[in-house]
Formats: C-alpha cells, sequence, structure tokens
C-alpha cells in the first residue's frame, strides 16, 4: 500500500492510467465480482504521455493521442460523436471508457446584470464544488470610481481546487463548510473546459483563469499545478501562464516552491489583516504561519521571479478599512514589488462583519498610494446571486 501511495504522489496520471488498464484486465477476467468497479476514466485527468499510452494499449497508433489531444483542447469537444476524424470503433471504445463531464450541473444562477454566472457542480461522489464566470469590459460594464478604466471585453473564470477548504477563514464560506476532499487535476480542468464550451457558443473565448473558488489552491499543490499545466499546453488549449492567477491564504513552503519552479503564473496572497493577532481571528493558518514569514516567503518569490506579488485585501466595515490600517500595511509592504487589490466583503450568512462603503474604500485606497503602495478597487461581481465561493454549495448542503 505504501509503494502505491508513493506511485501516485510521484507521477498521479501514470497511476491513473494504470488503475484503469488494471480494473479493465480485472473486468473481463472477473465481471461478477467487478460489476461495482469504477472504471470509466475521466478524460481530463489524462495528460499527453499518459493518453498515449493509454491508446497505444487499445492498439492506436500514436498519432491518436494528438487527434485526441486536440479535439478535446482546440476544438474543445465534449463527446467521442464530435471525433469525427476518428474511426467508429475508437470513438464508441471512447464512449464506453471515458467520461467528458466528470461531474453534474446541480443548478446555476445569473446576476441580474447578466455580468455573472455561478454553476454548482455535484460530483460522482455527491460533493459540490462552483465555478464562476465574470463579464468585465462590456459597453454597460461602467465603472465611476477612481480606478475606472477602458478595457477590452474580459471573461474570467474562478475555479475550484478542492470541495470544501480546511484553511477555515471565519468570512468565507467554503472555510465555514469544512474541507471534504482534493479535486483531482481533471476535476479542476474540466470547469475551465464546461465555461469554454459555453463561451465558444457565444463566439467567445476565456480571457483570464483564477484560482480563487472553493478550496486552498496550494494545499491541492500538485493537482493545480497539473491542471495548469494541462492548460497551459502548447499543443492543446495553449492558455498562456501569465492569464493565471492563484491565491493562497499563505502556505510558506509552498510559496518558496512556487518560486524556485519559476512558473510565469501570477502569484496572490489572501491577507486581509496586517498584525497576526487581527490575522488569527479572521485565518487559523496565521497560528502556523505569522504575517512576517508570509511576507519573507513574497520578497524569496519575488527575487526569484521578478514577479511582483498582489495582496487580497477584504475590506471589512470598522475592522480593516480605515487609513491607519493602511498606512500600518503601507508599511509593512514598503520595498516590496506587489499590487494590493481591495474588493469590499461579499457577506456570508456565517460572517457578522460588514462590507466597507465606497467612501471609506476610497480613503483606504489614497492612503496606501500615498505611501507608495499601488491599490485597485476591485468591483463586487454577483453580490445578487451569492457569487462568493461556497455560498452557493453551502445553501444547496442545508
Amino acid at each position: 500500500m505504501q509503494k502505491l501511495l508513493e506511485f501516485f504522489l510521484q507521477d498521479p496520471c501514470a497511476f491513473r492510467t494504470q488503475y484503469y488498464l488494471i480494473t479493465k484486465i480485472f473486468a473481463q477476467k472477473f465481471p461478477l465480482r467487478s460489476a461495482k468497479i469504477e472504471t470509466m476514466i475521466n478524460i481530463y485527468d489524462l495528460d499527453l504521455p499518459s493518453l498515449t499510452e493509454l491508446l497505444k494499449g487499445w492498439n492506436e497508433p500514436a498519432y491518436r493521442a494528438k487527434q485526441v489531444w486536440q479535439g478535446l483542447y482546440v476544438h474543445l469537444y465534449n463527446s467521442p460523436e464530435r471525433f469525427t476524424n476518428l474511426s467508429k470503433p475508437l470513438r464508441e471504445k471512447m464512449m464506453e471508457n471515458f467520461t467528458f463531464m466528470p461531474f453534474s450541473v446541480k443548478t446555476f444562477q445569473d446576476s441580474s446584470d447578466k455580468h455573472t454566472r455561478k454553476t454548482l457542480f455535484e460530483l460522482p461522489d455527491r460533493n459540490l464544488i462552483e465555478a464562476v464566470l465574470m463579464r468585465y469590459g462590456d459597453p454597460a460594464d461602467t465603472h465611476d470610481g477612481p480606478d475606472a478604466r477602458t478595457t477590452k471585453p474580459r471573461r474570467t473564470l474562478c475555479i475550484s481546487t478542492q470541495a470544501g477548504c480546511a484553511m477555515g477563514c471565519v468570512f468565507c464560506a467554503t472555510g465555514q463548510l469544512g474541507f471534504k476532499r482534493h479535486l483531482s487535476s481533471g476535476e479542476i480542468v474540466a470547469q475551465v473546459m464546461y465555461y469554454a464550451q459555453m463561451l465558444k457558443k457565444q463566439e467567445e473565448t476565456v480571457s483570464n483563469i483564477v484560482f480563487m473558488g472553493m478550496g486552498e489552491p496550494f494545499h491541492n499543490y500538485e493537482n493545480t499545478m497539473a491542471a495548469i499545466d494541462r492548460l497551459n499546453d502548447s499543443e492543446g488549449y495553449n492558455f498562456g501562464a501569465r492569464r493565471f492567477t492563484i491565491s493562497t491564504v499563505g502556505l510558506v513552503p509552498q510559496i518558496r516552491r512556487f518560486a524556485d519552479e519559476q512558473r510565469q503564473v501570477n502569484l496572490a496572497i489572501s491577507l486581509h489583516a496586517i498584525d497576526d493577532d487581527a490575522r488569527v481571528a479572521m485565518m487559523p493558518v496565521n497560528k502556523r504561519y505569522k504575517i512576517d514569514e508570509v511576507l519573507e516567503a513574497c520578497e524569496y518569490y519575488v527575487a526569484k521571479t521578478s514577479r511582483r506579488v498582489t495582496f487580497e485585501w477584504a475590506l471589512i466595515n470598522g475592522v480593516n478599512d480605515t487609513p491607519e490600517v493602511a498606512k500600518k500595511l503601507a508599511s509593512k509592504l514598503r520595498g516590496l514589488m506587489c499590487h494590493v487589490n481591495a474588493i469590499p466583503l461579499n457577506p456570508t450568512a456565517g460572517f457578522d462583519g460588514q462590507a466597507t462603503d465606497r467612501q471609506r474604500a476610497i480613503l483606504f485606497k489614497e492612503s496606501l498610494e500615498q505611501a507608495g503602495i499601488p491599490c485597485t478597487i476591485r468591483m463586487r461581481r454577483g453580490i445578487d446571486i451569492n457569487a462568493g465561493c461556497g455560498q452557493l454549495a453551502g445553501a444547496a448542503s442545508k
């Protein structure tokens, strides 16, 4: 068992491929005993080498894997019938052995302004995850604040990496749910493909992907990075690395590992408080990784990658939204190549804090900028549909 675990941790894709092949052989030899064994494989769990190896086991030539890969990620086919360049027997075998939708759509909600859609997916084990599509830059998408700017239309996806979350942030609906399990790399990729296929029908494309949905991406580091690599593959979806953003509560070892890998993916830190006592009250992870330790890891990241860090700051009325707090934050961040994204809190049923108002947000931003720290006030999206991560799943779980 220990060797199996080590094999899985070293190469999850190869493990799944071998598991799939073994269970198929078992099913052929012992059909009655294997009736309950799940042999369908999530096709998005396979990287190209694993897909090539699997099709080789079906006596298919090597180039077939490239055809399937491009059908999935270039043409965005969502069923075997769409692969008309493949033989009928191969399409039938794919139908029998692959799933192209590793979850079902339990429900979805559109905001009143039609700029945001939140989808609640149900996994085969009945766990729930969410993904959100946010539209920016449309003609009707006006923003009158001092940080208003003209941009081309953007379609940003907010993707989940876990069902639930172990970090326990008190203001976060997902943290209030507790941890259920990690998502596989294919379950992460499938959320992107779901919306990419939807946008294609509207003659639109995904502009940005942020891992700010349910879960802590760095707690599920291997699968999150495998999903990014799959989506970034130049022969497939070819989604630029700099259009991904990973948000973490500040898991220091993973920040340093991420820095050492020198990826071009953007890094965001959920900070929200500037002294340890205040941050522990909101984010229990601060008991393990103090603010100064997180900032040291950020300095290491900048030194290794020459890329700036974004700090996320949920503005909570009367808690962390005063000019005095902004000045202390600026003092902590001075000299670090960074940017602060401030956004009024998304209210949740399990947290009594309220969102700051527009005037206080502007004062907070101005205080930071006067101290030399760039800051943007982000627009809240989908407030009328509880678009904050975990809110829809939490409501559905009651």
